[in-house]
C-alpha cells in the first residue's frame, strides 16, 4: 500500500510503502471490541467500597428481647434491613482487569491501523517537529483540517512539538510504544510520522 507523505505546511514530501500486514487487513469489529474492553477494564479504578455488617459503627448488642414485644425478632442494629446498617453483598475493592495475550493485543493494533487506512483517515507526516509555538502549530492543524487527531511519532516525541500541541484541543501525540487501539479508534484522524511507521512495523512484526 502506497500513501503520500505530507509536511505540516501541507506540502508533499514523497510517498511511503506501508506494510499490508499492518495497514491492509480487513478490520474485524469483534477483535477491536475485545481489545478496547481489555483496555477500558484495566483502566477502571475498582475502588468502590461499602461497609459490611461487621464494619459499621454500631453496637452488636441485641436491640430488644427475643419474645414478648409483638414485633419481629432482631439481633444487632447493624443488620442490613436497618437504616445505617451494613450493606449485604455490596461492591468491594477489586481489579476489573482481565488477561489478553500479547499476540491478540498486537492483532488488535493491526486491525485498528487497517480500519483507519480503509476509512481514508490515515495521514503520513514527514516529521512532527515545531518551534514550540502553539499559535503557529494550531494554524497549521486548522489548515490541514484535523479536528480530532492523534499523532504517533517514533520512539520518542519531539519536545517542542509536544509543548506546542499541549494546548490545542483535539490534538494528541504519543510515541510508538504508547500507540493503542482505544486512542486510535476514538480519533477522527490518525497521523503517523515516517519514523512512527518504521517503529510500528518493527514493533508489530
Amino acid at each position: 500500500m502506497k500513501l503520500d507523505v505530507i509536511k505540516l505546511d501541507g506540502g508533499k514530501a514523497g510517498s511511503v510503502d506501508l506494510d499490508e500486514a499492518l495497514f491492509g487487513l480487513e478490520p474485524r469489529a469483534d477483535i477491536l471490541h475485545r481489545v478496547v474492553r481489555w483496555q477500558r477494564n484495566n483502566a477502571q479504578a475498582g475502588t468502590h467500597k461499602v461497609k459490611t455488617r461487621s464494619e459499621v459503627s454500631y453496637s452488636t448488642k441485641k436491640i430488644y428481647r427475643q419474645k414478648g414485644t409483638g414485633g419481629a425478632r432482631h439481633g444487632a442494629r447493624s443488620a442490613p434491613i436497618f437504616r445505617g446498617g451494613g450493606v449485604y453483598k455490596g461492591p468491594k475493592v477489586r481489579s476489573h482487569g482481565h488477561e489478553l495475550t500479547k499476540k491478540f493485543r498486537k492483532l488488535g493494533l493491526k486491525h485498528a491501523l487497517s480500519a483507519k487506512a480503509k476509512a481514508g483517515a490515515l495521514v503520513i507526516l514527514d516529521e512532527a517537529a515545531s518551534e514550540g509555538k502553539t499559535a503557529a502549530l494550531a494554524k497549521q492543524v486548522n489548515a490541514l483540517g484535523w479536528k480530532r487527531a492523534l499523532v504517533i511519532d517514533g520512539a520518542s516525541v519531539n519536545e517542542h512539538f509536544a509543548q506546542a500541541a499541549r494546548n490545542i484541543e483535539g490534538l494528541d501525540i504519543l510515541p510508538t510504544m504508547g500507540a493503542n487501539v482505544y486512542d486510535i479508534l476514538k480519533r477522527d484522524t490518525l497521523v503517523i510520522t515516517k519514523a512512527g511507521v518504521e517503529a510500528l512495523e518493527a514493533r508489530l512484526k
